[in-house]
């Protein structure tokens, strides 16, 4: 399996940027779809963002389309999420997965995803 890490989460007022990163180890980054999701106190799960494995298909949830970017870098074996104008219900723990079918377009189904980070909190006041 992939080995993930994230980080970059922290407290931010509204309207304002992170950067979050997923540090990808174990097996051929390249090869993988990638997806981020995130998960609220008392929610499910929810998807946010996903990226092909070679990162020209991309899909986002409507709840974050023009606000948030997904991308990767493949020679640094990173997947990012850019957030924009972020907002109090964007708070929530930010899990970033792997789909290790090789040479995936991305799923927004997380049960196409096959490894997972341990998340970074990202905190939004008002």
């Amino acid at each position: 399996q992939v080995q993930l890490v994230e980080s970059g989460g922290r407290l931010v007022q509204a309207g304002g940027s992170l950067r979050l990163s997923c540090a990808a180890s174990g097996r051929t980054f390249s090869w993988y779809a990638m997806g981020w999701f995130r998960q609220a106190p008392g929610k499910e799960r929810e998807f946010v963002a996903a990226i092909g494995w070679s990162g020209l298909t991309k899909y986002y949830a409507d709840s974050v389309k023009g606000r948030f970017t997904i991308s990767r870098d493949n020679a640094k074996n990173t997947l990012y999420l850019q957030m924009n104008s972020l907002k109090p219900e964007d708070t929530a723990v930010y899990y970033c997965a792997a789909d290790e079918r090789r040479y995936s377009s991305g799923s927004r189904d997380y049960f196409e995803y096959d490894s997972w980070g341990q998340g970074t909190q990202v905190t939004v006041s008002s």
